[in-house]
């Protein structure tokens, strides 16, 4: 079940929402708990097994944590977390890189003979072992209390908003709010017109733009011409931002619903002015959890530019490799690493010496090739789409096609364009108070009407993130 399906706006939703609003506010963690658990064995029924292993094994942990901590057995205590820290690795690894290494393991002749598992990848597997990881790893630096509530710390596994594709929650943000978060209209109002907001971004804006990347991927590498190699990659760009932020906003929506509040997961990356900027703006909470749990623990940049630059490699190539189990997404976290090394060691400050059009076109330039190494899977495809943008091996500046396309989308692009950029909210903020409220409320109420009609007829309609 996916936020944005008509089963879950007008069923799941609606019924959730009233069964937890019925209950008493002692229950209501019990309510989450099993609703997320429906929710999540919607489409995989038996992978619930897998969420009440990993709710099992880290609360234990977590109380292994505390205990040897309070007995001032720190050796013990840390022992627990790496054994935390192991099993959600090791699940994750299985199910999401043990076929990647079988296959690659196969060219050594030895070793031929093995044979992936070809097992379904979880849904947000790599989101929520994350989650449980910062729960012993919180517990054991005191910044965070054991839950000693099995259903609450089940709640907070399972918690259906941002269950699939984040934000990635760190349990010392919502240890508070498991037990004592606040519930009012204002707040529900406020998250009703955020979930409505991030739902026409993702229908509305990333599946319409979405088709142009499917056209232009599809192709035959020997048929793209430059233009149209480019007209394809940032359909991309905005599709996977419209597509992600998107569901980051409704999960965010749906938090207040509920009486949670979430960390802001994107705040208009594409405004960036340089790279380094742009990874401060995009997917926050996985930059967060790397930055806290990865590379502080390594020194940060507290032991040298040396020993820094090494940090940002690791921590990228793990980035690269926690969105998925093919050497793009490791080419991808290292092409990051590197323009990321070059701006700390001289290029930031070249920058800051340049008009501020020329950063920006830089930042976007990087970021946009970043998504060609991002989204096409096959090296050598990606390399020759790659060519394609730079003129080598195209088939010509551009085509009758790519006329055609443009003609297509031309309407679509300021859209796309305004919506990436906080021009449309500031202008809202700006409205006095109450005329701000009726044109939230109004923007809300618009974007899920046209949303309910597109997806009557919808059959193209798919989230990005949720093979990660």
């Amino acid at each position: 079940m996916v936020f944005s399906s008509l089963m879950f706006l007008f069923v799941y939703l609606p019924v959730t929402l009233a069964i937890y609003y019925l209950a008493p506010l002692k229950a209501r963690n019990f309510v989450l708990l099993l609703v997320s658990l429906l929710f999540y064995g919607w489409g995989e029924p038996v992978y619930i097994l897998i969420m009440f292993a990993s709710i099992a094994i880290d609360y234990i942990h977590g109380r292994l944590v505390e205990k040897y901590k309070a007995l001032g057995d720190d050796k013990k205590a840390r022992r627990a977390v790496v054994s935390s820290v192991i099993f959600n690795l090791a699940l994750l690894f299985f199910f999401k890189y043990f076929d990647f290494a079988v296959e690659n393991l196969r060219r050594v002749p030895a070793l031929s003979g093995l044979r992936p598992l070809g097992l379904a990848l979880p849904i947000g597997i790599s989101f929520y072992t994350f989650q449980t990881m910062s729960y012993t790893i919180d517990v054991y630096r005191g910044q965070a209390k054991a839950q000693r509530n099995i259903v609450t710390f089940g709640a907070f596994v399972t918690l259906f908003p941002q269950l699939i594709a984040g934000p990635i929650l760190q349990y010392r943000d919502v240890d508070g709010q498991l037990t004592g978060r606040r519930h009012s209209a204002d707040k529900f109002a406020s998250g009703v017109e955020i979930f409505c907001v991030g739902l026409a971004k993702k229908v509305l804006l990333a599946n319409s733009i979405g088709s142009l990347w499917d056209v232009y991927k599809a192709m035959d590498p020997a048929s793209l011409t430059a233009l149209g190699a480019w007209m394809g990659v940032l359909a991309f760009s905005f599709q996977i931002y419209f597509d992600f932020s998107g569901y980051s906003d409704m999960a965010v929506g749906l938090g207040r619903m509920f009486g949670f509040e979430f960390m802001r997961n994107f705040n208009y990356p594409y405004i960036s002015r340089s790279v380094t900027e742009f990874w401060r703006r995009w997917h926050i909470s996985l930059g967060a959890w790397f930055r806290n749990y990865v590379y502080i623990p390594l020194g940060g940049n507290r032991k040298g530019v040396k020993r820094q630059l090494f940090n940002i490699l690791v921590v990228w190539a793990l980035t690269g490799f926690w969105h998925g189990a093919s050497w793009n997404f490791l080419l991808w976290g290292l092409y990051f690493a590197a323009i990321l090394m070059l701006e700390k060691l001289f290029l930031l400050k070249w920058l800051e010496k340049a008009p501020g059009v020329v950063r920006h076109v830089y930042a976007l330039f990087f970021i946009v090739v970043g998504w060609a190494l991002f989204g096409i899977e096959d090296l050598g495809r990606c390399g020759t789409y790659l060519a394609a943008m730079f003129g080598r091996g195209s088939a010509g500046l551009w085509s009758a096609l790519d006329g055609y396309e443009l003609s297509n989308y031309i309407l679509l692009l300021p859209a796309l364009v305004i919506g990436s950029t906080p021009l449309a909210a500031s202008l809202i903020n700006r409205l006095g108070r109450r005329a701000k409220n009726g044109a939230a409320l109004a923007l809300a109420a618009a974007c899920l009407v046209a949303c309910t009609a597109y997806l009557v007829d919808a059959t193209y309609n798919p989230f990005l993130y949720f093979r990660f």
